[in-house]
């Protein structure tokens, strides 16, 4: 049900905000309904009295890790790609006053589509269609390592040089941050992504989170097409194959779920293609290097399994707001075996 008042997001407030920010948007009172549970960003749908739809996003309630979660990154990203290779929703406003929300948020257009999550809701499409999805999916992704940071006005979005270090070293610190209990597979794949860390590539556009159900696919018009890329929140510029390798990660996870639906189940898909012909398909769309691709999914577990982490920190301290966190602390134990088993192949 559409309520006014929602955990973490006073639409009485926004209203007003909104009336001041931008005159002439949103016409009556607001509603809304929470879309999106706190594991990330929260994620609202915000509709005005004449039926127009926006997107809110704001961070997650209680406990937050310091360089995550940060919205006006977010915000400014999409900016700067509208109008590129790469579909995203256009940000409408943006607050950096807690005063408003108690916390940063931005409006952004509401994008025709489906967030594909399980092997059911892929079903329904069938396997050609769904190979066809994923195809997309990797088009995109090469598309959005191709953008010169420059070009669109991301030079100084992030610092590209020693950016595979202060990786490793970023996830240590998330690890401290949200730190509840023994982790010795955390210690064990730190210390063997400092030893190994490869030659980096050329710098881009780094998503940080790129996988199918962050993105919309509009399937009521031919051809399924992508409509938006979504959840913006690690991106900055770095070395891009670290967004292959996570998805590479995600998709091993869904054909294997450990944990029921806390994991996405859509790479069980009839047509979902195999981690190697994800590979294949992301060579044809880009030409990065993949020579050392193990050491970034071995990375990629390891930044997982912070972010699970910390989604377990805030599920036992009662900070969490819906329902699917409980079994987010074995998943990280899981993803920390992978990882050095990545390293070791």
């Amino acid at each position: 049900m559409s309520e006014s008042r929602l955990p973490g997001a006073d639409l009485t407030a926004l209203g007003p905000w909104l009336k001041a920010e931008r005159p002439g948007l949103i016409d009556g009172d607001l509603t809304g309904t929470l879309i999106a549970g706190g594991k990330s960003n929260l994620t609202y749908i915000v509709t005005d009295a004449a039926g127009q739809e926006f997107v809110l996003r704001r961070p997650p309630l209680g406990h937050v890790l310091a360089t995550a979660h940060d919205m006006s990154r977010e915000a400014r990203v999409m900016r700067a790609l509208a109008g590129s290779v790469v579909p995203v929703p256009d940000v409408l406003a943006e607050c950096t006053d807690d005063s408003v929300l108690g916390a940063p948020f931005y409006l952004m257009t509401k994008a025709n589509g489906t967030a594909y999550r399980t092997k059911d809701e892929l079903g329904e499409l069938g396997a050609d269609r769904t190979e066809a999805v994923i195809d997309a999916m990797m088009t995109v992704l090469g598309g959005l390592h191709s953008v010169d940071p420059a070009d669109v006005g991301l030079a100084d979005f992030g610092r590209a040089e020693g950016f595979l270090a202060r990786q490793v070293k970023r996830w240590r610190t998330q690890f401290e941050a949200s730190r509840s209990r023994d982790l010795p597979g955390e210690t064990a794949l730190f210390e063997a992504l400092s030893a190994q860390i490869p030659e980096q590539g050329a710098p881009g556009i780094v998503h940080g989170d790129y996988r199918l159900d962050n993105l919309l696919v509009d399937s009521s018009v031919a051809g399924d097409p992508i409509t938006a890329v979504l959840d913006w929140e690690m991106s900055t510029i770095g070395d891009p194959l670290t967004d292959l390798a996570l998805l590479l990660v995600y998709s091993d996870l869904g054909r294997h779920p450990a944990w029921g639906d806390s994991v996405a189940t859509a790479p069980q898909a009839a047509g979902y293609p195999s981690n190697e012909q994800l590979i294949e398909r992301y060579a044809s769309a880009s030409d990065r290097d993949l020579t050392h691709l193990g050491w970034y999914v071995g990375l990629a577990n390891y930044k997982l399994a912070g972010v699970m982490e910390g989604i377990h920190y805030r599920y036992v301290k009662g900070q969490t707001v819906g329902a699917g966190f409980e079994d987010a602390g074995a998943g990280v134990e899981m993803m920390l075996a992978n990882g050095l088993a990545a390293l070791e192949r």
